[in-house]
């Protein structure tokens, strides 16, 4: 089956792998190329890397310049957007995280709205960036949603985990810390191995957890996109795209959520403390 691919005409396996490919830079010579292309370990994501950076300085900058004109009085509508997303999520850090923390509450804005963002790219058209990228650029591909990469989401998670360690440690101690990998569940010298290793899988399946379900469910959205792209004329991508991308809000929306969310989760149950 032959599909339009960027002006040309291709194979459906052709376009699928096209739109999959990212745009990486190879550290041995410093050259753009296709990531089918390079079989190294030293590359970089170049695309997920840029849009990632991007969107997250937009975030900073919208909400920079909306704090420095917010007024007391009749709020506009970009002040009252923001204001409603800065209350639910210091609701949602208030009802799980008990301690007084003053990172915590911006940690949380940050990742949701940074996800959000990045999780929203995938409702543009899947051919208009890697088009003009091609055009402009002569670049060979461009994949334009950080976070159906795997490296971003892993990255993301990993801050997280980072987190989750230095709270724990900060509050309970170095000692105690040890105590739980160590002594829990079963509060027994003998079993420290058991114990160690099930702990230690339970602390790492935070991050991991994190990571895959973001990518997992970010990537299948892509993937959907691009087979209603490569399948049918682009009369009928239409019909078929404008309830898939309405029922997309809702997931990229709720994928942030649910990163925020269960990081509140794993800090707060890294900051309880626990008789051994």
């Amino acid at each position: 089956m032959s599909v339009s691919k960027l002006g040309e005409t291709t194979t459906l396996k052709a376009y699928i792998c096209h739109h999959l490919n990212h745009l990486q830079l190879d550290l041995h010579n410093f050259k753009l190329v296709k990531a089918s292309t390079v079989a190294s370990f030293w590359v970089l994501n170049i695309d997920s890397m840029f849009f990632s950076l991007l969107l997250g300085l937009i975030f900073l900058v919208s909400f920079y310049y909306v704090a420095k004109r917010a007024t007391s009085g009749i709020p506009n509508k970009i002040q009252t957007t923001i204001e409603l997303i800065i209350d639910f999520v210091n609701k949602n850090v208030r009802d799980i995280f008990q301690m007084q923390s003053k990172l915590i509450a911006p940690l949380a804005l940050t990742i949701f709205v940074w996800i959000f963002l990045m999780n929203i790219m995938d409702l543009l058209s899947i051919d208009l960036l890697p088009y003009l990228a091609q055009y402009i650029w002569n670049l060979p591909v461009l994949r334009v949603v950080p976070s159906a990469d795997i490296n971003i989401t892993f990255a993301m998670a990993l801050g997280v985990f980072m987190l989750i360690l230095y709270y724990s440690i900060m509050i309970k101690g170095i000692k105690s810390f040890i105590k739980e990998l160590t002594m829990q569940p079963f509060n027994h010298p003998i079993f420290i191995p058991i114990n160690l290793i099930l702990e230690s899988v339970s602390l790492l399946s935070k991050p991991i957890s994190l990571a895959l379900r973001l990518f997992g469910n970010m990537y299948a959205g892509e993937l959907i996109f691009i087979l209603i792209a490569g399948l049918l004329p682009w009369w009928l991508q239409w019909i078929i795209n404008v309830p898939w991308a309405i029922f997309h809000i809702i997931i990229v929306t709720l994928q942030a959520f649910i990163f925020m969310v269960l990081t509140i989760v794993y800090l707060a149950m890294a900051t309880e403390t626990h008789k051994v």
